[in-house]
């Protein structure tokens, strides 16, 4: 604890003996102008950015579709069955045939 309090002290009285900052020592006129306008863009970009969430847009971001509304066929139900056919020739075939009822 002793340790930790003299560290701040020492520390706080080195920064209350470092000289001010003066703007001849410094960047020029049109530097300064360059970090503010890129201070400026920065900050402002936060601003909007905080703004604008794009997670919660608020509103739903998944749709469902419409609803598919389908008719039912009135006719005839048909469906294929293997029959078998004896052609000229005596041989035995079999073929598809489509039967509707």
């Amino acid at each position: 604890m002793r340790v930790t309090f003299a560290t701040a002290v020492l520390l706080s009285g080195l920064v209350s003996l470092a000289p001010a900052a003066q703007a001849r020592d410094g960047i020029g006129a049109g530097g300064a102008a360059a970090l503010g306008v890129i201070g400026g863009l920065a900050v402002g970009s936060a601003i909007a950015g905080s703004a604008n969430n794009g997670y919660y847009p608020g509103r739903p971001v998944y749709r469902a579709p419409p609803p598919v509304y389908v008719e039912e066929d009135e006719g005839p139900i048909c469906h294929f069955e293997r029959r078998r056919y004896v052609d000229a020739y005596g041989d035995v075939l079999f073929r598809r045939v489509r039967v509707c009822e």
